[in-house]
């Protein structure tokens, strides 16, 4: 998740944070949208994340005092269950791989992908026995790995490379979580590229059934997702 600007919703910024959210906040346009993620019941407070919740908890905890100058003391929090498998793998390869996501900036030119892709197939070999997936900075190298085969439309390696964030979003995020269904809606696009339509209808169902919860259908991410399911439904049935 990234930071790409800054707008004022006075009403919304009257509901709380909780690293384990019952809300999320999602983006039509300059509309801003918040759904339900999961049952609420009557009494309960709404909530939504201030930060990206995939870090560690002392991570977590860091950035809201630093920024909204508040401690954190969510069941998340409290439970501290997943951190980890978070930071599993050698620390040195870690915070090795830690470094060079951060120094990552937008690429604008085929060149920088280039470069930025040669940097992580590097990391991504020499470490290959040292880090797991579920390591949260080698899941955003491969994430990195995959924005730039994307960039380069390497579309096989892309695929490679997305495929294996899977599992780590399914264990870091809700069951219902606006990254997991655009993760899963990029994966199937790279599926139906490579001809793969069964797998690409599998991941595309797996998308639409979190999207439909966390965009609702009006969306146009949700329009664009059943466009392509339904496209690859129809060559499904000539085949």
């Amino acid at each position: 998740m990234q930071d790409v600007g800054v707008g004022l919703y006075p009403s919304m910024s009257l509901l709380n944070h909780s690293c384990d959210p019952n809300c999320v906040i999602i983006f039509e346009g300059y509309q801003l949208l918040l759904r339900s993620v999961r049952e609420i019941q009557i009494g309960e407070e709404l909530t939504v994340s201030y930060i990206e919740s995939l870090m560690p908890t002392s991570e977590r905890q860091k950035q809201l005092k630093r920024q909204y100058c508040f401690e954190c003391d969510c069941c998340l929090c409290q439970d501290q269950e997943k951190d980890a498998k978070k930071l599993a793998g050698e620390e040195p390869a870690w915070k090795e791989v830690k470094d060079a996501v951060n120094e990552v900036k937008y690429p604008k030119s085929k060149e920088e992908w280039e470069k930025v892709l040669a940097k992580c197939q590097h990391l991504l070999s020499s470490h290959k026995s040292r880090l797991p997936d579920t390591n949260i900075y080698q899941l955003k190298l491969l994430d990195c790995a995959m924005d730039a085969c994307i960039n380069l439309e390497a579309w096989e390696q892309a695929l490679c490379y997305g495929s294996r964030t899977l599992g780590p979003y399914r264990l870091y995020y809700p069951d219902f979580h606006p990254l997991r269904a655009v993760q899963l809606m990029r994966v199937g696009k790279l599926q139906y590229s490579q001809g793969m339509l069964p797998q690409a209808l599998e991941t595309l169902k797996q998308a639409y059934d979190i999207m439909k919860v966390t965009h609702g259908t009006d969306h146009s991410l949700m329009q664009a997702l059943m466009d392509l399911k339904e496209q690859c439904e129809a060559i499904m049935k000539i085949h």
